[in-house]
Protein backbone atom coordinates (compact mmCIF):
# COMPACT_ATOMS: atom_id res chain seq x y z
CA UNK A 1 0.00 0.00 0.00
CA UNK A 2 1.31 3.47 -0.84
CA UNK A 3 2.04 5.80 2.11
CA UNK A 4 -0.48 8.55 0.90
CA UNK A 5 2.54 11.38 1.65
CA UNK A 6 4.35 9.66 -1.60
CA UNK A 7 4.64 12.21 -4.49
CA UNK A 8 4.05 9.24 -7.10
CA UNK A 9 2.54 9.90 -10.64
CA UNK A 10 0.48 6.71 -10.16
CA UNK A 11 -0.03 3.25 -8.01
CA UNK A 12 -0.09 0.66 -8.81
CA UNK A 13 -2.07 -2.57 -7.41
CA UNK A 14 -0.06 -5.10 -5.47
CA UNK A 15 -2.70 -7.90 -6.57
CA UNK A 16 -2.34 -7.34 -10.06
CA UNK A 17 0.97 -6.17 -10.04
CA UNK A 18 2.19 -9.61 -9.01
CA UNK A 19 0.70 -11.08 -12.65
CA UNK A 20 3.43 -11.35 -15.59
CA UNK A 21 3.31 -8.52 -18.46
CA UNK A 22 0.17 -7.12 -16.73
CA UNK A 23 0.21 -3.04 -17.04
CA UNK A 24 -2.35 -1.83 -14.14
CA UNK A 25 -2.36 1.77 -12.45
CA UNK A 26 -4.17 4.48 -11.56
CA UNK A 27 -3.16 8.16 -11.64
CA UNK A 28 -2.75 10.04 -8.66
CA UNK A 29 -2.61 14.16 -9.30
CA UNK A 30 1.18 14.59 -8.70
CA UNK A 31 3.97 14.89 -11.09
CA UNK A 32 2.65 17.04 -13.52
CA UNK A 33 2.45 20.37 -15.19
CA UNK A 34 -0.46 22.08 -14.44
CA UNK A 35 -1.36 25.11 -12.27
CA UNK A 36 -5.01 25.72 -9.91
CA UNK A 37 -7.13 24.11 -9.86
CA UNK A 38 -5.99 21.43 -12.23
CA UNK A 39 -2.54 20.94 -10.43
CA UNK A 40 -0.53 18.92 -11.12
CA UNK A 41 -1.13 15.47 -12.89
CA UNK A 42 -4.17 16.78 -14.92
CA UNK A 43 -5.32 13.92 -17.27
CA UNK A 44 -8.69 14.88 -18.36
CA UNK A 45 -8.49 16.32 -21.77
CA UNK A 46 -12.42 17.63 -21.71
CA UNK A 47 -11.38 19.99 -18.90
CA UNK A 48 -10.83 23.19 -18.94
CA UNK A 49 -7.00 23.38 -18.86
CA UNK A 50 -4.75 24.02 -21.04
CA UNK A 51 -4.29 21.42 -23.18
CA UNK A 52 -0.97 21.48 -23.80
CA UNK A 53 -0.52 21.00 -19.83
CA UNK A 54 -2.85 17.87 -20.06
CA UNK A 55 -0.92 16.40 -23.46
CA UNK A 56 2.03 16.96 -21.44
CA UNK A 57 0.97 15.48 -18.30
CA UNK A 58 -0.52 12.25 -20.30
CA UNK A 59 3.25 11.73 -21.93
CA UNK A 60 4.94 11.96 -18.15
CA UNK A 61 1.93 9.19 -16.45
CA UNK A 62 2.35 7.15 -19.70
CA UNK A 63 6.08 7.37 -19.27
CA UNK A 64 6.13 6.14 -15.78
CA UNK A 65 4.46 3.35 -16.79
CA UNK A 66 6.52 2.41 -19.90
CA UNK A 67 3.73 2.79 -22.54
CA UNK A 68 3.63 4.39 -25.65
CA UNK A 69 0.81 6.77 -25.68
CA UNK A 70 0.47 5.48 -29.40
CA UNK A 71 -0.99 2.60 -27.91
CA UNK A 72 -3.52 3.59 -25.79
CA UNK A 73 -7.64 4.13 -26.22
CA UNK A 74 -9.89 6.01 -24.56
CA UNK A 75 -13.62 7.27 -24.86
CA UNK A 76 -15.43 10.34 -23.76
CA UNK A 77 -17.37 8.71 -21.07
CA UNK A 78 -21.08 9.46 -20.99
CA UNK A 79 -22.33 7.53 -17.90
CA UNK A 80 -23.94 4.99 -19.80
CA UNK A 81 -23.95 1.76 -20.01
CA UNK A 82 -22.22 1.10 -23.73
CA UNK A 83 -18.96 -0.93 -23.74
CA UNK A 84 -16.30 -0.69 -26.71
CA UNK A 85 -14.60 -3.72 -27.84
CA UNK A 86 -11.48 -1.89 -28.54
CA UNK A 87 -8.88 -2.85 -31.93
CA UNK A 88 -7.12 0.23 -32.37
CA UNK A 89 -5.41 2.50 -30.13
CA UNK A 90 -7.13 6.09 -30.30
CA UNK A 91 -10.21 8.37 -28.38
CA UNK A 92 -13.56 7.21 -28.89
CA UNK A 93 -16.78 8.89 -28.21
CA UNK A 94 -19.98 7.40 -26.07
CA UNK A 95 -17.93 4.46 -23.94
CA UNK A 96 -18.18 4.09 -20.07
CA UNK A 97 -16.16 0.45 -20.77
CA UNK A 98 -13.33 -0.75 -23.25
CA UNK A 99 -12.52 -4.36 -23.51
CA UNK A 100 -9.54 -5.80 -25.62
CA UNK A 101 -7.24 -8.88 -26.00
CA UNK A 102 -4.83 -7.55 -27.60
CA UNK A 103 -1.30 -7.12 -26.18
CA UNK A 104 0.40 -3.52 -26.12
CA UNK A 105 -2.62 -1.56 -26.61
CA UNK A 106 -3.87 -0.22 -23.19
CA UNK A 107 -7.29 1.07 -21.91
CA UNK A 108 -7.84 3.47 -20.01
CA UNK A 109 -11.24 5.50 -18.27
CA UNK A 110 -10.61 9.20 -16.15
CA UNK A 111 -12.26 9.53 -12.63
CA UNK A 112 -12.32 12.37 -10.46
CA UNK A 113 -15.21 10.41 -7.79
CA UNK A 114 -16.68 7.96 -10.27
CA UNK A 115 -15.17 4.09 -9.29
CA UNK A 116 -12.73 3.05 -11.67
CA UNK A 117 -12.84 -0.82 -12.09
CA UNK A 118 -9.97 -2.95 -13.72
CA UNK A 119 -10.24 -6.66 -15.02
CA UNK A 120 -7.83 -8.85 -16.17
CA UNK A 121 -8.97 -12.44 -17.52
CA UNK A 122 -5.94 -14.59 -17.01
CA UNK A 123 -6.16 -16.95 -19.33
CA UNK A 124 -7.68 -14.98 -22.45
CA UNK A 125 -5.48 -11.76 -21.63
CA UNK A 126 -8.17 -10.13 -21.92
CA UNK A 127 -8.59 -6.96 -20.17
CA UNK A 128 -11.41 -4.01 -18.97
CA UNK A 129 -11.16 -0.97 -17.85
CA UNK A 130 -14.87 0.63 -16.16
CA UNK A 131 -15.79 4.09 -15.37
CA UNK A 132 -19.17 3.32 -13.25
CA UNK A 133 -20.49 6.63 -11.54
CA UNK A 134 -23.87 6.15 -9.56
CA UNK A 135 -25.72 5.57 -12.74
CA UNK A 136 -23.33 3.23 -14.38
CA UNK A 137 -23.25 1.25 -10.48
CA UNK A 138 -26.57 0.99 -10.96
CA UNK A 139 -27.16 -0.13 -14.82
CA UNK A 140 -24.58 -2.77 -13.18
CA UNK A 141 -22.01 -1.65 -15.86
CA UNK A 142 -19.46 -3.71 -14.22
CA UNK A 143 -21.68 -7.22 -14.54
CA UNK A 144 -22.54 -6.12 -18.25
CA UNK A 145 -18.85 -5.93 -19.17
CA UNK A 146 -18.09 -8.86 -18.07
CA UNK A 147 -20.77 -10.62 -20.15
CA UNK A 148 -19.50 -8.96 -22.73
CA UNK A 149 -15.64 -10.74 -21.82
CA UNK A 150 -17.46 -13.72 -21.69
CA UNK A 151 -19.43 -13.87 -24.78
CA UNK A 152 -16.42 -12.68 -26.74
CA UNK A 153 -13.22 -14.07 -24.89
CA UNK A 154 -14.58 -17.42 -23.21
CA UNK A 155 -14.04 -15.55 -19.57
CA UNK A 156 -14.49 -17.45 -16.70
CA UNK A 157 -14.73 -15.85 -13.38
CA UNK A 158 -12.08 -17.88 -12.06
CA UNK A 159 -9.29 -16.79 -14.37
CA UNK A 160 -10.12 -12.94 -13.60
CA UNK A 161 -8.69 -10.72 -11.22
CA UNK A 162 -9.82 -7.11 -10.62
CA UNK A 163 -9.44 -4.06 -8.87
CA UNK A 164 -11.72 -1.29 -7.61
CA UNK A 165 -9.98 2.19 -7.73
CA UNK A 166 -10.02 4.68 -5.18
CA UNK A 167 -13.36 6.71 -5.59
CA UNK A 168 -15.68 8.78 -3.59
CA UNK A 169 -15.79 7.23 0.26
CA UNK A 170 -19.52 6.12 1.75
CA UNK A 171 -18.96 8.57 4.19
CA UNK A 172 -18.92 11.51 1.55
CA UNK A 173 -20.97 10.50 -1.10
CA UNK A 174 -24.42 11.71 0.18
CA UNK A 175 -27.80 11.36 -1.92
CA UNK A 176 -31.37 12.81 -2.69
CA UNK A 177 -34.28 10.31 -2.75
CA UNK A 178 -34.12 10.12 -6.68
CA UNK A 179 -30.94 8.10 -6.15
CA UNK A 180 -30.80 6.40 -3.55
CA UNK A 181 -33.86 4.78 -4.33
CA UNK A 182 -32.08 3.05 -7.04
CA UNK A 183 -29.41 1.25 -4.75
CA UNK A 184 -30.31 -2.12 -2.84
CA UNK A 185 -30.57 -1.40 1.03
CA UNK A 186 -27.46 -3.08 1.54
CA UNK A 187 -25.33 0.03 -0.30
CA UNK A 188 -26.91 2.66 1.47
CA UNK A 189 -26.89 4.05 5.04
CA UNK A 190 -29.40 6.79 6.66
CA UNK A 191 -27.38 8.54 9.67
CA UNK A 192 -29.48 8.39 12.10
CA UNK A 193 -29.26 11.46 13.74
CA UNK A 194 -29.57 13.84 10.23
CA UNK A 195 -31.72 11.43 7.99
CA UNK A 196 -29.37 12.18 5.31
CA UNK A 197 -28.64 9.39 3.49
CA UNK A 198 -25.08 7.72 2.20
CA UNK A 199 -24.02 5.31 -0.41
CA UNK A 200 -21.31 3.03 -0.89
CA UNK A 201 -20.32 2.82 -4.83
CA UNK A 202 -16.99 0.72 -4.10
CA UNK A 203 -19.19 -1.91 -2.70
CA UNK A 204 -21.92 -1.69 -4.98
CA UNK A 205 -19.44 -2.17 -7.81
CA UNK A 206 -17.34 -5.26 -5.69
CA UNK A 207 -20.15 -6.68 -5.07
CA UNK A 208 -21.00 -7.27 -9.23
CA UNK A 209 -17.54 -8.42 -9.06
CA UNK A 210 -18.05 -10.89 -6.63
CA UNK A 211 -21.70 -11.90 -7.96
CA UNK A 212 -20.05 -13.03 -11.66
CA UNK A 213 -18.25 -15.28 -9.25
CA UNK A 214 -14.83 -14.03 -9.03
CA UNK A 215 -12.90 -15.43 -6.04
CA UNK A 216 -12.67 -12.39 -3.25
CA UNK A 217 -8.93 -13.30 -3.43
CA UNK A 218 -8.67 -11.99 -6.54
CA UNK A 219 -9.98 -8.72 -6.22
CA UNK A 220 -8.55 -5.58 -4.43
CA UNK A 221 -10.48 -2.69 -3.59
CA UNK A 222 -8.52 0.46 -3.18
CA UNK A 223 -8.83 2.10 0.51
CA UNK A 224 -7.89 5.43 -0.78
CA UNK A 225 -10.74 8.46 -1.00
CA UNK A 226 -10.97 10.60 -3.33
CA UNK A 227 -12.72 13.06 -0.87
CA UNK A 228 -10.39 12.15 2.15
CA UNK A 229 -7.53 11.97 0.79
CA UNK A 230 -8.03 14.83 -1.76
CA UNK A 231 -4.30 15.55 -1.56
CA UNK A 232 -3.42 12.74 -3.54
CA UNK A 233 -6.22 12.94 -5.78
CA UNK A 234 -9.16 14.76 -7.87
CA UNK A 235 -12.89 14.56 -6.63
CA UNK A 236 -15.31 17.04 -8.55
CA UNK A 237 -17.33 16.91 -5.38
CA UNK A 238 -15.26 18.15 -2.78
CA UNK A 239 -13.87 20.77 -5.40
CA UNK A 240 -17.50 21.89 -6.75
CA UNK A 241 -16.40 20.96 -10.41
CA UNK A 242 -13.37 22.58 -10.69
CA UNK A 243 -10.71 19.85 -10.72
CA UNK A 244 -8.76 17.71 -13.30
CA UNK A 245 -9.11 13.88 -13.90
CA UNK A 246 -7.50 10.71 -12.88
CA UNK A 247 -6.81 7.65 -15.30
CA UNK A 248 -6.97 4.24 -14.55
CA UNK A 249 -5.17 2.07 -17.09
CA UNK A 250 -4.88 -1.67 -18.10
CA UNK A 251 -3.14 -3.67 -20.59
CA UNK A 252 -0.58 -6.32 -21.14
CA UNK A 253 2.81 -6.26 -22.60
CA UNK A 254 4.22 -8.64 -25.20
Amino acid sequence: MMNTTTKSLFRAPNLLKSLPGLVAAESTRHGGVSPAPYQSLNLGLNTADDSRHVEENRNRFFASLGIDPDRVATSHQVHGQEILTVTEPGRYEGYDALITNQANLFVGVSVADCVPVLVYDTKSKAVAAIHAGWKGTVAELVRLTLEAMQQQYNTKARDCYAYVGTCIDETSFEVGPEVADQFAAEFKRVDEFTQRTFVNLRSANTKQLTSFGIPTAQIAVSSFSTVLNNDDYFSHRFENGQTGRLMAIIGTKV
